[in-house]
């Protein structure tokens, strides 16, 4: 089971800023997350870049282990 980390509007379109996920893949564990919080997340999901072991991920067949954790973190913008 990998943890998730919401950040900003992933964190208020998922009602939580983290959470345990039974996923074996990064592509699994986001159908997970969308199934279970909806089209609001998962239209946030589609502008934000996940961040696994310290290194974007595009790829979402990549394996998740349980002691992973996936960051998903929405455009940020400065000033």
């Amino acid at each position: 089971m990998a943890t998730v980390r919401y950040f900003a509007a992933a964190a208020e379109a998922a009602g939580a800023d983290e959470e345990v996920v039974d996923a074996t893949s990064v592509g699994a564990l986001l159908d997970a997350v969308t199934s279970a919080h909806g089209a609001a997340l998962e239209r946030v999901i589609a502008r934000c870049s996940l961040v696994l072991r310290g290194q974007r991920v595009d790829d979402l067949t990549t394996p998740l282990t349980d002691a992973d954790t996936l960051d998903v973190l929405p455009p940020f913008a400065g000033g």
